[in-house]
């Protein structure tokens, strides 16, 4: 027999001996104790595994075989199954075993070292790995929840021996499985995963992936908190070891048979499994995944990938489902829909017919008003995604979202809904009035519904939301339908007022205060009656002041603060163009215009701002000249009144070079005493064509009839202005901008000082005779007439006429 002791550890392998081993147990060959005895010819017996490794290894290239015992001749391999030796040897393990696990208990008991615990975990593990009748017994002699216990222990090495030898209690044992997972002790191990070192999260997570192939466990596993969350970081980390990257993939996968759990994969970014059931489940189950995909909160990317992957099925249930399962896709459509990558995947789905026609149903049929809300929400998201709605059908006769019946229906659903709906429907409109391609399909609509009216009404709706959709979809609107607007303002002046008092809020600059300002300066400029009742409403006051504290950075808006801005003043330039009223002129003194708008030209980079006020600049400088006071000119004196030869223009001390009598930028917004023609000649240089037409027509207004000519070019001189005006001549941008610097240059070169020093300009020139050639009528008389003043041109008019009479 082979020597030993009973009942202690020592640190030789299987060094627990409770019974003796004998001999006759051990292979010769192996030396371990035979599982599966086996007898050959010569009478020896061995393990039968290694005999036959050994006629292998030694019978290869025409060898004879022996006994590896007697070493006599084998004239045979035939190997006959010891089955008493082997009863033998299972009935004396079964003892040892028990034996065994009986020390490993006690051991795990007491107060053992941690080495004599190491032990016993490590026997524990060995025997469980021998057969399912093993880890039984295991169970059976109470070793499990000594073993839960130890996971709570102070030494690293003993809770990492525990995790391991449970992973081996549990193999292929559902029993143990519910006695591991009992109690708190799932939570316990889901710990590790987050908290403990790399080996014991490789020990937990492989451990976790053995219970979880109980399928009745995998409840209780996505129960704990945060596990779910743990092992979906894990399989997706690029930081731990690839056994535990692909434990906690796999140990997900079991859980994927709980749909709770599927539901919580989906929270924490593991969209896949719930995709699968959408697509593949049951009717009911597809409803549960359907609404808990309503409630998720997704990024862009993951709104994309759902698009893509179930948004048909979506669209089918929506289309074809009982109302419960209508209203889980819905849901789930409005989430997706709200990015535009994904809202445009959805179109090619086929969503907008069915959503058109649940919008659009009355009757039994029709989807209660809170779907009929989710509907128009979608409905507004996808518009919103810039998409071509023209080539979509919505019905058999080819009608799409712009058609003129289908606008008047979303008109008449506007306009007999509650606030809700009202508000999805009207950013639907905002959004297809947004394209330039779809809004004059919108406008007609509009116009041809008589809807103006009863959109001007949501001005003063008192739901901020339904407010501002209205108030951006007339702003779309207004370019397009200014008059009609204009006329419906004018039928109720409450709802101007409500745009005033939109405009006044203090709170910083908001989308709505931006399109509001935007839509009153779309409306007529000429139109005195709106322009008087915003004087009644405090509304320039308001506006001006709003526009001076943006200058000086007091109010920030971010986004909005441009269209703000150009918004206001647009409409403060309202005032110039009905100047024709004298309590019109008195505001405009009264407000200092001239400084104001002088100061908004050296807004860089707003170029509206700079080309209303420039616009504004001409319409007030051609007040300048009836409103400059003429005083009586100096006495010529007695030799000039008998020579008046020898006299010259003689202009009052203080007066005006240009309009010969007192001005001034508050009372006859002369553009000289405003300092306004320096920063005019700068704006002739901008890149942008309309800013150098305002501006060149501002300043055209030194060089009209009524005024001193000459002294307006001399002006033009002083303000080196008249050499960027025969650049803009010569560039020939644009029709308009050459008709109006032909008309300036033709009144510079009046002056023969300046025609004789330009007639030499091979440039002007060339510029003036395309004019002459290419120009219309006006143009090419003009361009004529400065030819000549250069020598150009002879004066041919008299042959030209008789030609023309010929």
């Amino acid at each position: 027999m082979a020597e030993g002791q009973d009942g202690y550890f020592d640190s030789s392998t299987d060094s627990l001996r409770v019974e003796p081993i004998y001999e006759s147990f051990l292979c010769p060959l192996s030396k371990q104790v035979m599982r599966d005895p086996v007898t050959i010819e010569s009478g020896a017996t061995f393990e039968r595994e290694a005999i036959l490794k050994w006629f292998k290894d030694n019978g290869s290239g025409g060898r004879r075989l022996v006994c590896p015992v007697t070493n006599k001749e084998l004239s045979s391999t035939e190997l006959n199954p010891s089955i008493a030796l082997r009863n033998t040897i299972d009935e004396w393990m079964h003892r040892n075993e028990a034996a065994k696990l009986d020390v490993a208990r006690k051991s795990l008991t007491s107060d053992c070292s941690e080495g004599d615990i190491l032990q016993a975990l490590e026997y524990v593990a060995e025997i469980c790995q021998r057969s399912r009748s093993s880890r039984h017994l295991v169970r059976k002699v109470g070793l499990i929840s000594l073993i839960t216990d130890l996971l709570k222990n102070s030494s690293p090495k003993v809770r990492q021996k525990a995790l391991g030898s449970l992973r081996f209690v549990a193999k292929n044992d559902n029993d143990n499985k519910n006695e591991i997972a009992a109690g708190d002790n799932i939570r316990t191990i889901v710990k590790f995963l987050n908290h403990g070192h790399s080996q014991e999260k490789e020990q937990a997570v492989s451990l976790l992936y053995e219970l979880s192939e109980y399928k009745p466990l995998s409840e209780k596993i996505g129960s704990v908190s945060g596990a779910i969350l743990i092992l979906v970081g894990l399989s997706s980390s690029k930081v731990e070891n690839l056994l535990t990257v692909d434990r906690a993939e796999k140990t997900l996968e079991n859980l994927e048979s709980c749909e709770k759990n599927v539901r919580q994969m989906a929270e924490n970014g593991r969209l896949q499994p719930l995709l699968r059931l959408l697509l593949e489940g049951s009717s009911d189950t597809q409803l549960s995944m359907a609404a808990h995909l309503g409630e998720l909160v997704l990024s862009n990317d993951v709104k994309v990938l759902v698009a893509q992957t179930a948004g048909s099925t979506l669209v089918n249930i929506m289309k074809s489902g009982n109302r419960e399962a209508r209203e889980a896709a819905l849901k789930a459509l409005n989430q997706i829909s709200s990015y535009d990558t994904s809202a445009k995947i959805l179109i090619e789905a086929g969503i907008l017919p069915p959503l058109i026609t649940d919008l659009f149903t009355v009757g039994s049929n029709q989807l209660p008003m809170r779907l009929k809300e989710v509907s128009a929400t979608i409905l507004a998201n996808i518009v919103a995604s810039g998409a071509s709605f023209e080539s979509v059908p919505l019905d058999h006769n080819r009608q799409n979202l712009v058609s003129e019946e289908i606008v008047h229906n979303l008109l008449h659903l506007i306009s007999n809904t509650g606030p809700a709906i009202e508000c999805k429907l009207l950013q639907v409109l905002v959004g297809l009035t947004t394209s330039a391609t779809t809004v004059q399909s919108i406008v007609d609509a509009i116009k041809s519904s008589g809807a103006t009216v009863s959109l001007i009404q949501f001005v003063e709706a008192p739901q901020r939301e339904v407010r501002l959709a209205s108030i951006k979809l007339l702003n779309n609107i207004s370019p397009f339908m200014g008059q009609e607007l204009a006329e419906a303002f004018r039928g109720n002046f409450s709802q101007l007022s409500s745009l005033v008092r939109v405009i006044a809020d203090s709170n910083g600059i908001s989308e709505e205060q931006a399109a509001a300002a935007g839509l009153i300066a779309d409306l007529p400029p000429r139109d005195s009656v709106l322009t008087r009742r915003l004087l009644q409403d405090g509304a320039f006051s308001t506006i001006i002041t709003k526009v001076t504290m943006v200058r000086q950075g007091d109010i920030r808006g971010g986004r909005f603060v441009n269209p703000f801005l150009e918004g206001l003043v647009r409409v403060v330039s309202r005032i110039t163009f009905i100047l024709d009223d004298l309590d019109i002129i008195d505001v405009a003194r009264d407000y200092n215009l001239t400084p104001l708008f002088t100061d908004l030209l050296q807004m860089n980079g707003l170029d509206t701002v700079q080309i209303v006020s420039a616009t504004a600049l001409e319409n007030l400088s051609r007040q300048s000249k009836l409103l400059t006071r003429i005083v009586p000119a100096p006495n010529p004196g007695f030799c000039f009144s008998i020579f008046p030869c020898l006299s010259q223009k003689s202009v009052a001390t203080g007066a005006c070079r240009v309009h010969v009598g007192i001005c001034s930028a508050r009372e006859s917004f002369c553009l000289l005493e405003g300092k306004a023609v320096e920063k005019l000649v700068a704006c002739l240089d901008h890149n942008n064509e309309k800013v150098v037409e305002a501006a060149l027509a501002a300043l055209s207004t030194l060089l009209e009839d009524g005024v001193d000519i000459e002294q307006g070019v001399m002006v033009l001189c002083d303000a080196e202005g008249v050499n960027p005006i025969l650049e803009v001549l010569c560039e020939n941008r644009n029709e308009a901008l050459r008709q109006r610097a032909v008309w300036a240059v033709e009144r510079i070169l009046r002056i023969d000082e300046i025609a004789y020093e330009i007639s030499g300009n091979q440039n002007v020139g060339t510029a003036l005779v395309e004019a002459f050639r290419h120009g219309d009528s006006r143009t090419r008389q003009i361009a004529e007439r400065a030819l000549k003043h250069v020598d150009k041109l002879p004066n041919f008019s008299g042959i030209f006429s008789k030609m023309g009479a010929a």
